[in-house]
C-alpha cells in the first residue's frame, strides 16, 4: 500500500502533465493560465530552461507550441534527458555545480539576449535550476561557488538563506534572466520545490523580482558561521553591494518586470492532496496535517512519529486505519561523516517513536526520487526496525550522529527507490496505522 500511495503523489506532479494543464493552443491563439496571446503578434518563440523537472517539460511546450517555437536551451542534470527536436539539452552538475553549469547558463542568457519587443521567451524553471544555470558574477569563479555551495549545504542553512547568497553572486538568478531577456514577452512556468511556492525563491528566482538584500544574503553567512571561511571574492563583493558600490538586483517595481507573467503548474501541495485521495480511496481514515514542513530533518521526523504513536496507542488525532501527511522541505545539518539524506534521516528519526508498535509506518521520500547525494528516494521505517537493527549490530542513535541513515537503511533493505523522476517538488512523508 505505501508504495501505491507514493506512486499516487508522483504522478500528480509529472511535469509534462503538469505544463499541459495550464498550456494549450488552439490555432493562432496560445492559452497559459487563462492568459490569451495572439501567435500572429510575435515574431519568434524562445524557449529556456533549467531544473530536474526541465526536459519533461520542455518536450510537453514542443508538442503543444509546435512549429513556432524558434529555438531553445535547457541545461539538467545529467542523466535526466528525453528526446527533444528544436531544442538544445546542456547536461550539468548538480546539486554542486560545474563547468557545464556555467555554459548552459550562457546559452541561455545568450538565446535570451537576441530576443526583440515581439518576441516571446517561455521560461520553464524547476527545483535544482539554481545549480544547473551558474552565471558568476565578475570576480567569483565557478571553483569559488562550488565551495560556497558545499559550505551552505552542510550548514543546515535553509533554502531561502541559500538563495539569498546565490542571488547576489549570479548574473540570471533573482531576475537576472529577465534582465537579459527585456524587452521581449517573458513566461515562467515553475514546478515549485519550495514550500509555500514563493516564486522569488524556486531556483533562485531567476523570472522575478529579488525580495532579498546584499545584507540578507551576508546575514544568512553570518548566522551558520560561515564568514570568513567562504572564498574571499564573495565576502568582498557582498560587503561592497552592503556599501552600495555593486548594484542591487533587480526589485518589485522595476520597468523590466511589466512583461513578465509567471505560472506556478506543481508543488509539493499538489503531491500531498493526490496522495490524501488515494489514501482516501483505499478507506483510510486520512488527514493532510501541513504542507509547511521545515526545520532539522530529524527532528520532524520525530514529531510525525510521535504522532502515529498517538495514533496508535489513542486514535486521535484520527482513528485507525490512519494516514498522516506531511510535506515541506527540511535540512540536515551534517556533523558525520555518513551518507544520507534528508527523506532517510526523517524517517530514521521517527523510528524509535513507533518502535514496537504493531501495523504503524512512517514513509518519507523526496519527489526527485534522489535523496541527498545517494542513489534511493526515501526510506521506510515500521514498529519492528528498530529491534531489527539491534539484531544485527546496528544502532539508530549512532548512524544519526554521523548522518549515515543511508548504510542503515541499506542494511535492513528498508529504502525506497523510484530512481530520478525528472520531477521536483520538495519532499512528502505520511504515517500509516492500520
Amino acid at each position: 500500500m505505501a508504495m501505491d500511495l507514493v506512486r499516487a503523489a508522483l504522478a500528480a506532479v509529472e511535469p509534462a502533465a503538469a505544463v499541459r494543464e495550464h498550456v494549450r493552443r488552439d490555432g493562432d491563439i496560445l492559452t497559459i493560465d487563462r492568459r490569451a496571446y495572439d501567435l500572429r503578434e510575435i515574431d519568434h518563440i524562445y524557449m529556456v530552461g533549467a531544473g530536474k523537472a526541465a526536459a519533461p517539460m520542455a518536450q510537453a511546450i514542443e508538442e503543444i507550441v509546435g512549429d513556432r517555437l524558434a529555438d531553445g536551451v535547457i541545461s539538467v542534470r545529467y542523466g535526466q534527458t528525453v528526446p527533444l527536436r528544436r531544442v538544445r539539452t546542456i547536461q550539468a552538475g548538480h546539486p554542486i555545480p560545474d563547468d557545464r553549469s556555467v555554459e548552459a547558463a550562457q546559452s541561455i542568457l545568450d538565446l535570451c539576449a537576441r530576443a526583440g519587443r515581439r518576441d516571446f521567451i517561455l521560461a520553464l524553471i524547476s527545483g535544482g535550476g539554481s545549480a544547473l544555470m551558474v552565471a558568476p558574477i565578475l570576480g567569483v569563479t565557478l571553483a569559488d561557488k562550488r565551495r560556497l555551495t558545499n559550505q551552505l549545504l552542510r550548514s543546515g542553512a535553509t533554502i531561502t538563506e541559500i538563495n539569498a547568497v546565490r542571488k547576489h553572486l549570479s548574473r540570471v538568478k533573482g531576475g537576472g534572466l529577465v534582465r537579459a531577456a527585456a524587452p521581449a514577452e517573458v513566461c515562467g512556468l515553475i514546478l515549485s520545490d519550495v514550500v509555500g511556492s514563493p516564486i522569488d525563491t524556486i531556483a533562485s528566482g531567476p523570472t522575478a523580482p529579488d525580495q532579498t538584500s546584499f545584507a540578507d544574503a551576508r546575514a544568512a553567512l553570518e548566522s551558520h558561521g560561515l564568514l570568513g571561511q567562504v572564498p574571499s571574492s564573495i565576502q568582498a563583493h557582498l560587503d561592497a553591494g552592503i556599501r552600495g558600490d555593486v548594484p542591487e538586483t533587480p526589485k518589485t517595481g522595476d520597468p523590466i518586470f511589466q512583461r513578465v507573467h509567471n505560472v506556478v503548474v506543481g508543488s509539493n501541495e499538489i503531491a500531498a492532496r493526490a496522495l490524501a485521495r488515494r489514501a482516501q480511496s483505499r478507506g483510510l481514515n486520512t488527514l493532510l496535517l501541513t504542507t509547511f514542513v521545515e526545520g532539522e530533518a530529524r527532528e520532524a521526523g520525530t514529531f510525525l512519529g510521535a504522532v502515529a504513536r498517538e495514533v496508535a496507542m489513542t486514535g486521535t488525532p484520527v482513528a485507525r486505519p490512519a494516514c498522516v501527511i506531511v510535506s515541506g522541505e527540511t535540512t540536515v545539518t551534517v556533523r558525520g561523516r555518513g551518507r544520507g539524506g534528508r527523506a532517510q534521516e526523517f524517517a530514521l528519526a521517527a523510528a524509535s517513536k513507533i518502535a514496537d508498535l504493531a501495523d504503524t509506518h512512517v514513509i518519507a521520500f523526496t519527489t526527485d526520487g534522489v535523496d541527498g547525494p545517494t542513489d534511493v528516494a526515501g526510506a521506510m521505517v515500521d514498529g519492528t526496525t528498530m529491534a531489527r537493527a539491534g539484531q544485527i549490530g546496528l544502532s539508530a542513535s549512532a548512524a544519526l550522529a554521523d548522518n549515515d541513515s543511508y548504510t542503515f537503511f541499506e542494511r535492513l533493505g528498508d529504502h525506497i527507490k523510484t530512481g530520478p523522476t525528472n520531477t521536483n517538488v520538495a519532499d512528502v512523508m505520511f504515517a500509516l496505522v492500520l
